[in-house]
């Protein structure tokens, strides 16, 4: 599923909310019928808990804490340390490097996802992991499919009812510094971590409206959404075709959908975890280009087929 912050801002029209909130509660029935007992996400970061000091392709969570940006859950996750610690060691196992942290911070990539599906982030146990997606340079898109596989294995041998997510926008190239395009005021927070003032997190959402109002009005100079892209994407995904992705690069990927497009690797991840065990079916489908999140916005429900 997707994620954006601008779900919890004023801004997008009561029309999109509606259409979005009409797919996210068809997922949320899904979970509660398959009533997981566990949850395993594969999230990204918004320069809220990793930052360029140090800045791991990948990273397991034996213990996290939302930091509450954007108006979500602030506070410890129910994370299960000796689960997590084993999904590490399995990677590891599969020649899949992963970063390890034991008070991993996350932000509404995560914790978004988690409150919608069951209300409280800290309502079930989870195994956050971390995919960057932003901070350029990137690892190979094929990576993150290894990492997806080395996970999928590993939680078919637990005989849990594992509940797996990918969280991340499509197409959308919203305006994110990295270290190559930052301005000299914004080094100090994607490099070192500087916390952000409450000033500047008000300042920060009043921009992140503004750029979205003037995208959906056509008046922006961000790249623009590409459904095309979005669509050949999921129909890769729906047709149990994940490894297809190996072959993308991600200048590629960047040209094409925009350079948060890169989130997708966290869909690539989940939908590599789910095809360990024998093909798969989707069930819910929902995408919708929506400027006003500035993205291309999506919702997919899967389950393994005998």
């Amino acid at each position: 599923m997707s994620h954006s912050p601008l779900l919890n801002l004023p801004g997008p029209s009561s029309e999109l909310l509606g259409d979005v909130d009409t797919a996210l509660a068809a997922a949320r029935e899904f979970v509660r019928e398959f009533a997981p007992d566990l949850v395993v996400i594969f999230s990204p970061d918004h320069y809220n808990g990793f930052f360029y000091r140090l800045m791991p392709p990948f990273c397991i969570g034996t213990g996290a804490t939302g930091v509450g940006d954007y108006g979500t859950h602030a506070g410890p996750l129910n994370v299960p340390s000796d689960l997590a610690t084993a999904c590490a060691e399995a990677a590891w196992a599969a020649d899949v490097d992963v970063a390890l942290s034991s008070s991993m911070e996350v932000d509404h990539g995560t914790v978004q996802p988690l409150e919608t599906l069951f209300g409280a982030a800290d309502a079930v146990p989870v195994i956050p992991i971390f995919i960057n997606s932003v901070a350029t340079p990137l690892a190979p898109i094929k990576r993150a499919r290894a990492l997806g596989a080395a996970v999928g294995d590993f939680l078919a041998g637990l005989g849990r009812r594992v509940l797996i997510v990918g969280s991340g926008g499509l197409s959308h190239d919203p305006p994110v510094p990295t270290l190559a395009t930052a301005p000299p005021a914004a080094l100090g927070r994607i490099v070192h971590g500087e916390p952000m003032t409450a000033e500047q997190r008000t300042a920060r959402q009043t921009a992140v409206m503004a750029a979205a109002r003037d995208f959906a009005h056509g008046d922006s100079p961000l790249q623009p959404l590409n459904p095309d892209w979005d669509n050949a994407l999921l129909e890769l995904l729906d047709t149990n075709r994940v490894a297809d992705v190996d072959a993308w690069t991600n200048a590629w990927i960047a040209a094409q959908a925009g350079n948060s497009a890169h989130e997708v690797r966290t869909w690539v991840a989940a939908f590599a975890a789910l095809a360990t065990q024998g093909r798969y079916e989707t069930g819910a489908r929902f995408y919708r280009a929506a400027p006003e999140l500035i993205a291309g916005f999506a919702v997919r429900t899967a389950v393994t087929v005998a």
